[in-house]
């Protein structure tokens, strides 16, 4: 690598959203350079800080303390004038705001985007909400899971004929709509660079997952098709789904062509079943998916789970296990790959989470510090950033500002 400044160096953040969508977009710009402010209501803070499991630090649980990497906090009550008023400070010398209330609190309190832009028309300002800033929606609240029923991936989820299912993560959306707010930022960062000038960006919740769901929209316009639960497969290939093994564990198998599957009918040593007047076929196997399902589920369950994987690797048939995150843990790939990262807390000692995507040869991500104390970074933001004195500050707090 060589000695380059990191990507957004000189490029100040100020955060004021809550849990995990437009702070996680403020986390990834931190994470290549960007100075991120964290912006908490006074004695409560993020109520990120309470989700998940609780850590032994005053009261911040380790989703806080992994996903506020990276950021000062100061506290700030922004519904009060004066705290407004060193709002609208902060925002005079940022480049970036990133916020998720509902549409239209912000300018309630007369701090909204058109505001701000006559402070510093030169701001943009991240606005993640449930359902974006217009639409007859605007006004409903919206989490993570709303989004995941209202794009319709909820609807996907799950075994033919049972209920929708939970996608794994319950912050999904959230985290898919962190990273689009980030990819908005650097290309209204570009943008102004051309410019000069500043925007707004715009998302739903719903609408990242929603741009995810592969042909669902156009498949439904040209043909009609509502597609359903298809539990372990899919309609797109075959054999293409979860297949347990001897052992009890489960692997996936992904034949998305008919090279694939004739490797796979290979080291079934049943080769004759990638003939063309057999299963050779994608077309033939996804109208007979049933048998072929069961002709590969009968395979892999007369084998372990690792000879299974050792015969797929050796006969090039794209195949893994369905980890649990304690085979995460002890997978080489996630070690070489360093995508588990250690960073220490005074409190907690070394902590364990997620490293800094994308990689970037030259100049990668960082991760400098875990989740903040509340208020930590008071003293510094207010009294080196804005030069109030300790005598202002203690006023501050003790008027409910700080």
């Amino acid at each position: 690598m060589q000695d380059r400044p990191a990507p957004l160096a000189g490029i100040r953040v100020v955060d004021i959203a809550t849990f995990v969508a437009a702070p996680y977009a403020a986390s990834i710009l931190g994470e290549f350079g960007a100075e991120v402010i964290k912006v908490e209501q006074p004695g409560e803070g993020d109520p990120l800080r309470r989700f998940g499991s609780p850590s032994a630090r005053a009261g911040d649980t380790y989703c806080w303390l992994s996903e506020g990497r990276n950021k000062r906090s100061i506290t700030l009550d922004l519904r009060k004038e004066r705290g407004k008023e060193l709002f609208r400070e902060l925002v005079a010398g940022a480049d970036v705001v990133c916020e998720n209330f509902r549409p239209g609190t912000l300018e309630k309190w007369g701090i909204g985007y058109d505001a701000l832009k006559a402070v510093n028309p030169r701001l943009i300002m991240l606005r993640i909400s449930g359902y974006g800033q217009t639409g007859p929606y605007r006004d409903r609240p919206g989490f993570a899971r709303i989004a995941h029923a209202f794009s319709g991936l909820a609807h996907l989820t799950g075994m033919p004929g049972g209920p929708p299912l939970t996608p794994g993560s319950t912050s999904l959306a959230d985290y898919v709509s962190g990273a689009y707010g980030a990819i908005g930022v650097l290309l209204a960062l570009r943008s102004r660079d051309q410019t000069g000038l500043g925007q707004s960006i715009d998302l739903a919740l719903y609408e990242p997952i929603f741009r995810m769901l592969d042909d669902l929209a156009p498949a439904f316009a040209a043909l009609g098709t509502t597609r359903g639960r298809l539990g372990t497969g899919t309609t797109n290939a075959c054999p293409h789904g979860h297949f347990q093994a001897a052992d009890g564990g489960w692997v996936a198998i992904a034949c998305t062509n008919d090279k694939m599957f004739a490797r796979l009918a290979a080291i079934m040593g049943r080769p004759g079943l990638a003939a063309d007047d057999v299963y050779g076929r994608a077309a033939v196997r996804i109208a007979n998916s049933a048998a072929v399902d069961k002709l590969t589920a009968d395979f892999v369950a007369s084998m372990s789970t690792d000879a299974l994987i050792e015969a797929c690797v050796a006969g090039e048939v794209p195949c893994a296990r369905v980890n649990t995150i304690a085979d995460i843990f002890a997978d080489p790939q996630f070690q070489a790959r360093e995508s588990l990262v250690t960073r220490h807390d005074e409190t907690l000692g070394d902590v364990v989470v997620p490293g800094p995507l994308p990689r970037l040869s030259e100049t990668p991500g960082r991760i400098d510090s875990l989740g903040p104390l509340l208020g930590a970074g008071n003293a510094e933001v207010y009294g080196t950033l804005l030069g109030l004195s300790e005598a202002e500050i203690a006023t501050l707090k003790a008027d409910g500002v700080i």
